[in-house]
């Protein structure tokens, strides 16, 4: 039986609020060690904050970190999978869209991450290699 990203997401993830400074939002990352935050509000989720994301659209235009807003430079319309979404198809997923993490939705509420990590532990070593050069090859268009 194929295995389902419910059974290899991270759940309960932390998240941003699009209201929150990204020096907050900076600091949960580094705290938690990740690399990004989905961006919910009351629980659904509408965008994607990424570590590239604060240094390209704030650091690099040289934007006010202390009062430039998550909800101002986060990544809008995410990929996303479904809990009961094939693994093997969230795997496809991030290696089309060259993303590490993918957020899980439920009838667009945030349920979970699914992190390329969390899927090497439970995809097939061969796959996992694919997809990980698949999404490390340079890309002329920005990542999300």
């Amino acid at each position: 039986m194929a295995k389902k990203v419910r059974d290899a997401m991270t759940t309960q993830p932390r998240s941003a609020e699009p209201s929150q400074s990204l020096v907050e939002a900076a600091r949960a990352m580094k705290l938690a060690d990740i690399g990004s935050l989905p961006v919910v509000e009351e629980g659904r989720l509408l965008a994607v904050l990424t570590d590239r994301d604060i240094v390209v659209r704030a650091v690099a235009e040289g934007v006010d970190l202390n009062v430039t807003l998550v909800g101002d430079i986060a990544s809008r319309e995410p990929v996303t999978v479904g809990p009961e979404d094939d693994l093997d198809e969230a795997l496809r997923l991030m290696a089309r869209h060259q993303v590490r993490r993918l957020p899980v939705v439920d009838e667009q509420r945030l349920v979970g991450v699914l992190a390329q990590a969390d899927v090497a532990t439970e995809a097939k070593a061969s796959k996992t290699g694919e997809v990980v050069e698949e999404i490390s090859q340079p890309s002329g268009s920005e990542r999300r």
